[in-house]
């Protein structure tokens, strides 16, 4: 996204080739930039220019990726093109009122779906209006919309994120050369970003997805005789809630050859077999681990005590109803638990097997389906998944490697 943005060619390594990376390159195509994949997979971007977007002939399909739709909108807002946004069912039923606020603000017009959801078409505003906004509710994707709404923005465009998230896109914003500041003051972070800023081209490596090695991680953890290495892991301090968890639950997990690659901090992950212990999981690592929610709550299944994992309800509005669906999907499979509105508390075995057994319903959502397969291999019985093709969206590698 932000190479089509640049004067020039960038040249891109390491990409996660999931379904949601592959429409954000659709959609991107679509609206000028050249985007090729040569026989190494190596990734070639010849971008457009900052104000460069070009009106899309055909809808743009975001498949079931809202990262992809928020910033994607996010750049639309400040350019002179009606773009309409289309994605499955399960997308579909995601509201999209917390980025479709602050576009507006900037100028941006939208017509969509009841309740701000898919499908649903906007219209940019050129030059958009500079805005300054403080988003109520923890969200990494409404800040980058509004940052990259900035971007084609005469005047300063501030977002104020009263708690951290994560802050990848601002380290790769500044890399492009955006002229952007970020100051740390009482009221919280504020990331100012003056518009119109020429963007270079680049040559980026990216690190493995932390998200992604997650579900190795807790595998290892609870699986008796494990030894993993996760190779390449991307440990931006914003990421890396599940890890802290994890290790305040006795994990074994030790970092290698620690470096810096394209600005973030990556190393090699060591995860061996050891016993958890029950936790209260903090709330301010929230924002760092939502994602990971679903595989913590099986780490807790096999934990010795009752895990309490709140301040979460943010599950409840992603692919799936999050925490509804782990509630459905361990407890038939001998998993004693408790709902809350923003979590769960589980008891574990202590180390042992769960019963295992029953089938899952994955509710077409990839973090669903992978986690119920990492607990599968700690029940005594088969778990079985109704549907693991969700899994494509953001990993789609693991189906060769681990699920039968």
């Amino acid at each position: 996204m932000f190479a089509g943005l640049a004067v020039g060619e960038s040249r891109i390594e390491g990409l996660l080739e999931g379904e949601d990376v592959l429409a954000t390159a659709a959609a991107m195509r679509a609206m000028g930039a050249k985007i090729e994949r040569d026989g190494d997979g190596v990734w070639h971007v010849w971008g457009v220019g900052v104000g460069g977007l070009l009106q899309p002939e055909t809808a743009l399909e975001m498949g079931n990726s809202g990262t992809s739709t928020r910033l994607l909108m996010g750049l639309v807002a400040s350019h002179p093109i009606t773009a309409t946004f289309t994605g499955v069912a399960s997308l579909s039923k995601r509201p999209l009122g917390r980025v479709i606020d602050p576009l507006s603000r900037m100028g941006a017009d939208f017509t969509s779906s009841p309740g701000g959801r898919l499908p649903l078409t906007m219209r940019g505003l050129c030059p958009a209006v500079p805005t300054e906004y403080t988003h109520p509710v923890a969200s990494a994707q409404v800040k980058s919309a509004v940052l990259l709404a900035g971007l084609n923005t005469p005047g300063i465009t501030r977002v104020i994120e009263p708690v951290l998230t994560r802050d990848h896109s601002e380290r790769m914003l500044a890399g492009f050369g955006a002229n952007l500041t970020v100051e740390e003051t009482p009221q919280g972070r504020i990331i100012s970003i003056h518009g119109e800023a020429e963007f270079k081209p680049q040559q980026i490596t990216v690190p493995g997805d932390p998200s992604s090695a997650a579900f190795w991680m807790v595998a290892a953890s609870i699986v008796p005789g494990s030894d993993i290495t996760v190779a390449n892991v991307g440990l931006n301090p914003t990421r890396i809630g599940l890890i802290t968890a994890l290790r305040m639950m006795g994990a074994d997990i030790t970092e290698v050859n620690p470096r810096i690659v394209g600005g973030e901090p990556v190393a090699d992950l060591r995860v061996r077999h050891a016993p958890l212990s029950a936790i209260e999981v903090p709330h301010d690592l929230a924002p760092s681990m939502i994602d990971e929610y679903p595989v913590l709550f099986v780490a807790a299944a096999f934990a010795e005590g009752r895990t309490i994992a709140r301040g979460a309800e943010e599950l409840r509005v992603k692919e799936s109803d999050r925490i509804a669906a782990m509630v459905a999907a361990l407890a038939p499979n001998g998993v004693p638990l408790e709902e809350f509105e923003d979590g769960l508390a589980i008891t574990g075995t202590g180390g042992g097997p769960i019963a295992g057994g029953a089938p899952v319903a994955s509710k077409l959502d990839h973090r669903i389906a992978m986690s119920m397969a990492v607990a599968g291999l700690g029940a005594k019985a088969d778990v079985s998944i109704d549907d693991v093709s969700p899994v494509a969206t953001s990993y789609p590698a693991s189906s060769q490697l681990s699920i039968h």
